[in-house]
């Protein structure tokens, strides 16, 4: 398939084995940081020139599972996760917790693993938090979120057990008066910091539909003091996701330490502070996050020295990456079909999803790299854009891709898509969502079942009125 447009021959697709940041080998032992790497960790390709993860030929699997397909290399996944518990317990002093912020990805399997590995789990809502519980999280590792939680969100929240992160005031009277006698909480503050990011994932800015301003404090400090149900444990901030910067967190530690000592000044001990999380990842060749052991070093020197330069004790120290974690350790595995030709234009190549299995190309206007996993060694001299199937003119993955020539039913994958692809996909236009499957030693496991048909109608209802237009 040429593209009407003449094009440079390029690299094969075995350049994103290696272009990616290679970092200091120092960092999490002998394994790179994954948000530094556009493929899982285990990527490579075969002797059928196929792109192989976790031990499986890509093209194998979508023959036995189909596609699109989510494929999950659990070492990468698990290598992210101990990096940032190391890397914690190697610069900080005191007492610490990561947290996998579930909103990234949520599902049984990921809730289990990130337990296996010794997180608690962040959670943003009801099901979020029934997932993490069902998949054996313990209550006292679960951190419930959300800027809205229902009533019988707040119920479920207090029977487990969990902390509530509390974001504004009707919920903090609402806890207030619940009959428990005791319920954990912190208090989510807006910090007021800037960072550069999308405007939809910036979140610690003033402008921002979370958190308590810094002109209500003192109030909420007075009301907590005065409930003494409210078991009030810490302060929580996130100023945004996708960050490549250091210096807003370092600033964060600075206005989260403040806050301890306004805290004190009530009566009120701050046991926990939860700096958020955000750590960017690679998408695209040039991107340049800083490795997860550096980003860490940075916020627990930043804590370290905020809390020394008011001569406190440190507090346990919290953190909730998601996208870090599991965003560079899933592929999206579709299969090529229909094309189209515009001279002088562009040429469109159609795959069998789209904004249904990743909607954030046309929700971010993200960006992504992709490869043909069956032809990995052939030179890239096309320039494609890369179609979903939607009756939608903006269902793009990606715009300008380069790619070899190709055929219908080769095998397109999409890198680093395990963050908020799975977790936001939808029905649009009524396809099932795709199943996703969790590769390690050469063995896949469905982690998540496709839907089919029958899923789709499942919970739909005919009035009795309508039901003689069906026979």
């Amino acid at each position: 398939m040429l593209s009407t447009q003449p094009t440079q021959v390029k690299n094969s697709g075995l350049q994103y084995l290696d272009s990616s940041i290679t970092p200091d080998p120092n960092n999490g032992g002998s394994n790179p940081s994954p948000n530094q790497k556009l493929l899982p960790l285990t990527a490579k390709v075969n002797s059928r020139d196929c792109l192989e993860i976790g031990g499986c030929d890509v093209t194998t699997l979508v023959e036995q599972f189909g596609s699109p397909l989510y494929i999950v290399d659990e070492v990468t996944f698990r290598t992210a996760c101990h990096q940032y518990r190391e890397a914690f317990a190697n610069y900080y002093p005191g007492e610490s917790l990561v947290l996998y912020a579930s909103k990234a990805w949520n599902c049984l399997a990921i809730c289990a693993i990130a337990n296996s590995e010794s997180l608690g789990i962040d959670v943003v809502s009801g099901g979020e938090l029934y997932t993490a519980l069902q998949a054996g999280v313990s209550a006292d590792k679960l951190y419930f979120h959300g800027n809205n939680k229902s009533t019988s969100e707040l119920e479920l929240a207090t029977e487990s057990g969990c902390t509530i992160v509390v974001d504004n005031w009707l919920e903090l009277k609402a806890l207030a008066s619940l009959p428990q006698e005791s319920i954990r909480i912190m208090i989510r503050l807006t910090p007021g910091i800037e960072c550069h990011t999308h405007d939809y994932i910036r979140t610690g800015h003033l402008d921002s539909k979370f958190g308590f301003d810094p002109d209500t404090w003192d109030e909420v400090f007075t009301f907590i003091s005065q409930h003494p149900t409210l078991n009030f444990v810490g302060l929580h901030a996130h100023i945004g996701s996708q960050i490549f910067e250091r210096q807003p967190h370092q600033d964060l530690a600075k206005v989260l330490v403040e806050c301890i000592v306004k805290a004190a000044d009530y009566g009120l001990s701050v046991e926990q502070i939860n700096v958020g999380g955000g750590l960017g990842i690679c998408y695209l060749e040039s991107d340049d996050p800083p490795t997860i052991d550096d980003w860490v070093k940075g916020i627990c020197e930043s804590v370290v020295a905020a809390c020394t330069s008011r001569q406190l004790v440190l507090p346990k120290l919290l953190s909730e990456p998601g996208r870090s974690i599991v965003g560079p350790a899933c592929v999206t595995a579709y299969t090529l079909g229909s094309s189209k030709v515009i001279p002088e234009i562009r040429t469109y190549l159609t795959v069998d999803g789209g904004m249904s299995d990743n909607p954030r190309p046309i929700t971010y206007q993200s960006v992504y790299r992709s490869v043909v996993a069956n032809r990995m060694s052939d030179p890239l001299t096309e320039k494609i854009t890369i179609a979903g199937k939607h009756c939608e003119s903006g269902d793009i993955l990606i715009k300008d891709a380069t790619l070899p020539q190709t055929q219908p039913g080769d095998i397109l994958v999409v890198m680093a898509t395990g963050a908020y692809n799975y977790s936001m996909a939808s029905n649009y236009n009524r396809l099932p969502r795709p199943a996703a499957v969790l590769v390690k030693d050469g063995e896949a496991q469905v982690i998540v079942q496709r839907e089919t048909y029958q899923d789709l109608i499942r919970l739909d209802r005919i009035p009795e009125r309508l039901t003689q237009s069906i026979n």
